[in-house]
Protein backbone atom coordinates (compact mmCIF):
# COMPACT_ATOMS: atom_id res chain seq x y z
CA UNK A 1 0.00 0.00 0.00
CA UNK A 2 1.31 3.42 -0.99
CA UNK A 3 -0.37 4.86 1.84
CA UNK A 4 -3.04 4.15 4.67
CA UNK A 5 -6.58 4.56 3.84
CA UNK A 6 -9.81 5.39 5.41
CA UNK A 7 -12.34 2.63 4.78
CA UNK A 8 -16.67 2.97 5.54
CA UNK A 9 -18.47 -0.06 5.73
CA UNK A 10 -22.15 0.60 5.22
CA UNK A 11 -25.40 -1.53 7.12
CA UNK A 12 -28.40 -0.64 5.54
CA UNK A 13 -32.02 -1.55 4.60
CA UNK A 14 -32.64 -1.62 0.98
CA UNK A 15 -36.04 -1.21 0.05
CA UNK A 16 -37.03 -4.06 -2.53
CA UNK A 17 -37.76 -2.64 -5.86
CA UNK A 18 -37.37 1.00 -5.26
CA UNK A 19 -34.01 2.19 -7.14
CA UNK A 20 -35.43 5.82 -6.33
CA UNK A 21 -35.35 5.52 -2.55
CA UNK A 22 -32.32 3.55 -2.39
CA UNK A 23 -30.19 6.07 -4.32
CA UNK A 24 -31.85 8.62 -2.15
CA UNK A 25 -30.50 6.91 0.68
CA UNK A 26 -27.35 6.07 -0.47
CA UNK A 27 -26.24 9.78 -1.18
CA UNK A 28 -27.20 10.61 1.77
CA UNK A 29 -25.13 8.08 3.36
CA UNK A 30 -22.13 8.86 1.16
CA UNK A 31 -22.07 12.55 2.17
CA UNK A 32 -21.79 11.71 5.80
CA UNK A 33 -19.28 8.69 5.34
CA UNK A 34 -16.85 11.90 3.03
CA UNK A 35 -17.70 13.95 6.08
CA UNK A 36 -16.11 11.07 8.28
CA UNK A 37 -13.13 11.19 6.19
CA UNK A 38 -13.68 7.88 4.49
CA UNK A 39 -11.51 7.26 0.86
CA UNK A 40 -14.03 4.39 -0.01
CA UNK A 41 -17.23 3.71 0.53
CA UNK A 42 -18.74 0.23 0.48
CA UNK A 43 -22.71 -0.60 0.47
CA UNK A 44 -23.80 -3.95 0.58
CA UNK A 45 -24.57 -6.80 -2.12
CA UNK A 46 -27.64 -5.07 -4.46
CA UNK A 47 -28.00 -2.22 -1.92
CA UNK A 48 -29.34 -0.44 -5.21
CA UNK A 49 -32.19 -2.72 -6.05
CA UNK A 50 -33.03 -4.54 -2.90
CA UNK A 51 -32.44 -8.38 -2.61
CA UNK A 52 -35.57 -9.61 -4.51
CA UNK A 53 -34.72 -12.19 -6.96
CA UNK A 54 -38.24 -12.75 -8.38
CA UNK A 55 -38.31 -9.17 -9.67
CA UNK A 56 -34.81 -8.66 -10.44
CA UNK A 57 -35.14 -8.82 -14.28
CA UNK A 58 -37.40 -5.75 -14.36
CA UNK A 59 -34.65 -3.99 -12.47
CA UNK A 60 -31.52 -4.80 -14.00
CA UNK A 61 -29.70 -1.73 -15.45
CA UNK A 62 -26.51 -1.05 -17.50
CA UNK A 63 -23.70 1.03 -16.40
CA UNK A 64 -25.07 3.88 -18.69
CA UNK A 65 -28.41 4.13 -16.82
CA UNK A 66 -28.70 7.47 -15.10
CA UNK A 67 -28.69 6.07 -11.40
CA UNK A 68 -25.04 4.79 -11.91
CA UNK A 69 -24.00 7.83 -13.91
CA UNK A 70 -25.91 9.66 -10.81
CA UNK A 71 -22.97 7.57 -8.76
CA UNK A 72 -19.98 8.28 -11.01
CA UNK A 73 -19.99 11.96 -10.24
CA UNK A 74 -20.77 11.56 -6.50
CA UNK A 75 -17.81 10.10 -6.77
CA UNK A 76 -16.02 12.48 -8.63
CA UNK A 77 -17.00 15.21 -6.76
CA UNK A 78 -16.66 13.30 -3.63
CA UNK A 79 -13.00 12.15 -4.59
CA UNK A 80 -13.87 9.14 -3.04
CA UNK A 81 -14.26 5.26 -4.58
CA UNK A 82 -18.07 3.98 -4.17
CA UNK A 83 -18.49 0.15 -4.05
CA UNK A 84 -22.45 0.14 -4.58
CA UNK A 85 -24.33 -2.82 -5.10
CA UNK A 86 -26.56 -3.44 -8.13
CA UNK A 87 -28.16 -5.90 -10.64
CA UNK A 88 -26.91 -5.68 -14.11
CA UNK A 89 -28.43 -6.29 -17.29
CA UNK A 90 -26.70 -7.08 -20.57
CA UNK A 91 -27.70 -7.41 -24.44
CA UNK A 92 -26.32 -10.56 -24.34
CA UNK A 93 -28.20 -12.23 -21.36
CA UNK A 94 -31.77 -13.54 -20.23
CA UNK A 95 -30.76 -13.56 -16.38
CA UNK A 96 -28.84 -10.31 -14.85
CA UNK A 97 -25.58 -10.73 -12.87
CA UNK A 98 -25.17 -9.43 -9.43
CA UNK A 99 -22.99 -6.78 -9.79
CA UNK A 100 -20.93 -4.17 -7.75
CA UNK A 101 -20.15 -1.12 -8.95
CA UNK A 102 -17.23 0.64 -8.76
CA UNK A 103 -17.12 3.95 -9.29
CA UNK A 104 -13.79 5.79 -9.12
CA UNK A 105 -12.94 9.81 -8.32
CA UNK A 106 -11.42 9.95 -12.12
CA UNK A 107 -14.65 9.23 -13.40
CA UNK A 108 -14.36 6.14 -14.46
CA UNK A 109 -16.65 2.98 -13.73
CA UNK A 110 -15.59 -0.51 -13.11
CA UNK A 111 -17.52 -3.85 -12.16
CA UNK A 112 -17.15 -6.81 -10.67
CA UNK A 113 -19.88 -9.52 -10.75
CA UNK A 114 -20.07 -12.22 -8.44
CA UNK A 115 -18.70 -15.47 -9.69
CA UNK A 116 -20.31 -18.03 -7.21
CA UNK A 117 -23.72 -18.30 -6.89
CA UNK A 118 -26.10 -19.75 -4.09
CA UNK A 119 -28.13 -22.64 -4.90
CA UNK A 120 -31.02 -20.57 -5.16
CA UNK A 121 -29.38 -17.38 -7.06
CA UNK A 122 -28.96 -20.05 -9.86
CA UNK A 123 -32.38 -19.76 -11.06
CA UNK A 124 -32.28 -16.16 -11.31
CA UNK A 125 -29.02 -14.98 -12.15
CA UNK A 126 -26.01 -15.01 -14.36
CA UNK A 127 -22.67 -16.04 -12.74
CA UNK A 128 -19.52 -14.20 -13.14
CA UNK A 129 -16.27 -15.34 -14.53
CA UNK A 130 -13.76 -12.92 -13.76
CA UNK A 131 -11.58 -12.07 -10.62
CA UNK A 132 -10.13 -8.38 -11.38
CA UNK A 133 -8.15 -6.41 -8.91
CA UNK A 134 -8.79 -2.50 -8.98
CA UNK A 135 -6.75 0.50 -7.66
CA UNK A 136 -7.37 3.54 -5.72
CA UNK A 137 -6.04 6.02 -3.32
CA UNK A 138 -2.87 4.48 -3.85
CA UNK A 139 -4.73 0.81 -2.61
CA UNK A 140 -4.97 -2.47 -4.67
CA UNK A 141 -8.51 -3.72 -4.11
CA UNK A 142 -10.84 -6.37 -4.71
CA UNK A 143 -14.55 -7.61 -3.90
CA UNK A 144 -16.10 -10.98 -3.72
CA UNK A 145 -19.83 -10.79 -2.91
CA UNK A 146 -21.52 -12.90 -0.12
CA UNK A 147 -21.38 -16.59 -0.70
CA UNK A 148 -17.97 -15.68 -2.77
CA UNK A 149 -15.90 -15.87 0.29
CA UNK A 150 -17.51 -19.73 1.09
CA UNK A 151 -14.29 -20.70 -1.98
CA UNK A 152 -10.76 -19.95 0.05
CA UNK A 153 -8.86 -19.74 -2.96
CA UNK A 154 -10.52 -16.87 -4.10
CA UNK A 155 -8.75 -14.74 -1.38
CA UNK A 156 -5.72 -16.54 -2.52
CA UNK A 157 -6.24 -15.52 -6.56
CA UNK A 158 -6.78 -11.58 -5.27
CA UNK A 159 -3.91 -12.01 -3.18
CA UNK A 160 -1.35 -12.57 -5.74
CA UNK A 161 -2.94 -10.95 -8.38
CA UNK A 162 -1.90 -7.83 -5.50
CA UNK A 163 -4.59 -7.17 -3.68
CA UNK A 164 -4.30 -5.67 -0.11
CA UNK A 165 -7.64 -5.03 0.58
CA UNK A 166 -10.68 -7.08 -0.16
CA UNK A 167 -14.25 -6.12 0.48
CA UNK A 168 -16.90 -8.26 1.10
CA UNK A 169 -20.36 -7.20 0.94
CA UNK A 170 -23.48 -9.23 1.72
CA UNK A 171 -27.29 -9.28 1.40
CA UNK A 172 -27.73 -12.31 4.46
CA UNK A 173 -31.52 -12.63 5.95
CA UNK A 174 -31.51 -12.59 9.69
CA UNK A 175 -32.84 -16.82 9.16
CA UNK A 176 -29.42 -17.72 8.10
CA UNK A 177 -28.31 -16.60 11.60
CA UNK A 178 -26.00 -13.70 13.35
CA UNK A 179 -24.08 -12.72 10.61
CA UNK A 180 -20.54 -11.98 12.51
CA UNK A 181 -20.87 -15.15 14.35
CA UNK A 182 -20.83 -16.62 11.05
CA UNK A 183 -17.92 -14.34 9.36
CA UNK A 184 -15.77 -15.35 12.40
CA UNK A 185 -15.47 -18.91 11.18
CA UNK A 186 -13.53 -18.22 8.28
CA UNK A 187 -13.51 -14.15 7.42
CA UNK A 188 -10.66 -13.86 9.83
CA UNK A 189 -8.55 -16.71 8.59
CA UNK A 190 -9.31 -15.38 4.73
CA UNK A 191 -7.47 -12.27 5.93
CA UNK A 192 -4.41 -14.15 7.98
CA UNK A 193 -3.59 -16.79 5.15
CA UNK A 194 -3.10 -14.36 2.29
CA UNK A 195 -1.55 -10.96 4.48
CA UNK A 196 -4.85 -8.57 3.49
CA UNK A 197 -7.39 -6.59 5.13
CA UNK A 198 -10.51 -7.90 4.80
CA UNK A 199 -13.56 -5.76 5.16
CA UNK A 200 -17.55 -6.92 4.89
CA UNK A 201 -21.01 -5.39 5.69
CA UNK A 202 -24.31 -6.56 4.90
CA UNK A 203 -27.87 -5.36 4.80
CA UNK A 204 -30.08 -4.33 7.65
CA UNK A 205 -33.80 -4.58 8.78
CA UNK A 206 -36.36 -5.18 6.34
CA UNK A 207 -36.62 -4.91 2.55
CA UNK A 208 -40.47 -4.21 3.02
CA UNK A 209 -41.60 -7.31 1.19
CA UNK A 210 -41.13 -9.51 4.59
CA UNK A 211 -37.54 -10.46 4.35
CA UNK A 212 -35.38 -9.21 7.25
CA UNK A 213 -31.40 -8.48 7.51
CA UNK A 214 -29.53 -9.25 10.32
CA UNK A 215 -26.94 -6.32 9.64
CA UNK A 216 -23.51 -6.56 11.07
CA UNK A 217 -20.15 -4.66 9.87
CA UNK A 218 -16.51 -5.55 10.39
CA UNK A 219 -12.72 -5.37 9.60
CA UNK A 220 -9.61 -7.81 9.93
CA UNK A 221 -6.19 -6.88 9.83
CA UNK A 222 -3.78 -9.30 7.76
CA UNK A 223 -2.89 -11.27 11.10
CA UNK A 224 -6.38 -12.15 11.24
CA UNK A 225 -7.32 -9.63 13.76
CA UNK A 226 -10.71 -7.84 14.98
CA UNK A 227 -9.76 -4.63 13.94
CA UNK A 228 -13.26 -3.23 14.20
CA UNK A 229 -17.08 -4.71 14.24
CA UNK A 230 -20.72 -2.99 14.51
CA UNK A 231 -22.86 -5.81 15.47
CA UNK A 232 -26.43 -4.37 15.53
CA UNK A 233 -29.12 -5.07 12.91
CA UNK A 234 -30.25 -0.91 12.32
CA UNK A 235 -28.58 0.84 9.85
CA UNK A 236 -24.95 2.21 10.19
CA UNK A 237 -21.30 3.39 9.13
CA UNK A 238 -18.45 1.70 10.33
CA UNK A 239 -15.87 3.73 9.46
CA UNK A 240 -12.16 2.30 9.89
CA UNK A 241 -8.20 3.68 8.97
CA UNK A 242 -6.20 1.14 7.31
CA UNK A 243 -2.30 1.20 8.18
CA UNK A 244 -0.19 0.76 5.01
CA UNK A 245 3.12 0.24 6.88
CA UNK A 246 1.18 -2.21 8.98
CA UNK A 247 0.60 -4.44 5.59
CA UNK A 248 4.33 -3.50 4.01
CA UNK A 249 5.51 -4.93 6.73
CA UNK A 250 3.99 -8.40 6.41
CA UNK A 251 4.24 -8.77 2.48
CA UNK A 252 7.59 -8.92 2.15
CA UNK A 253 9.26 -11.88 0.41
CA UNK A 254 12.07 -12.38 2.54
CA UNK A 255 10.80 -13.73 5.81
CA UNK A 256 12.10 -11.67 8.89
CA UNK A 257 10.68 -13.89 11.58
CA UNK A 258 7.58 -16.26 11.66
CA UNK A 259 5.17 -14.15 13.44
CA UNK A 260 6.06 -11.68 10.10
CA UNK A 261 5.77 -14.14 7.38
CA UNK A 262 3.71 -13.48 4.41
CA UNK A 263 2.99 -17.16 3.60
CA UNK A 264 1.85 -17.00 -0.02
CA UNK A 265 5.51 -16.47 -0.64
CA UNK A 266 6.70 -20.28 0.43
CA UNK A 267 3.70 -22.16 -1.33
CA UNK A 268 4.58 -24.85 -3.66
CA UNK A 269 2.23 -24.13 -6.47
CA UNK A 270 3.09 -27.26 -8.30
CA UNK A 271 1.54 -29.50 -5.98
CA UNK A 272 -1.71 -27.64 -6.26
CA UNK A 273 -2.98 -28.53 -10.03
CA UNK A 274 -4.71 -31.19 -8.39
CA UNK A 275 -7.56 -28.92 -7.34
CA UNK A 276 -8.69 -28.47 -10.62
CA UNK A 277 -9.31 -32.30 -11.79
CA UNK A 278 -10.86 -33.25 -7.94
CA UNK A 279 -14.22 -33.21 -7.12
CA UNK A 280 -16.31 -33.76 -3.79
CA UNK A 281 -17.07 -37.64 -3.09
CA UNK A 282 -20.35 -38.94 -4.49
CA UNK A 283 -22.93 -39.36 -1.11
CA UNK A 284 -23.76 -42.17 -1.06
CA UNK A 285 -27.71 -41.69 -2.52
CA UNK A 286 -25.78 -40.49 -5.57
CA UNK A 287 -23.69 -43.61 -6.06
Amino acid sequence: MKQDCQIALVQMDSAAGDIEQNINSILNTTNQAVKMGAQFIVFPELALSGYCPQIISDLAITLDNPAIKLLSKTAVDSQVTLLVGFPESSDDLLKPYISQLIALPDGSLEVYRKVHLGRSEKEWFTAGDELPVFTSHGVKFAVGICWDWHFPELAAVYSLKGAEVLFAPHASPSISGDRLEIWNKYMPARAYDNTVYLAACNMCGSDYMGRNYSGGSAVWGPKGETLAKYSNNVANILCVNLSAERLNKLRVRERTSMKDSFFLADRRKELYQILLELDIEPTPQDS
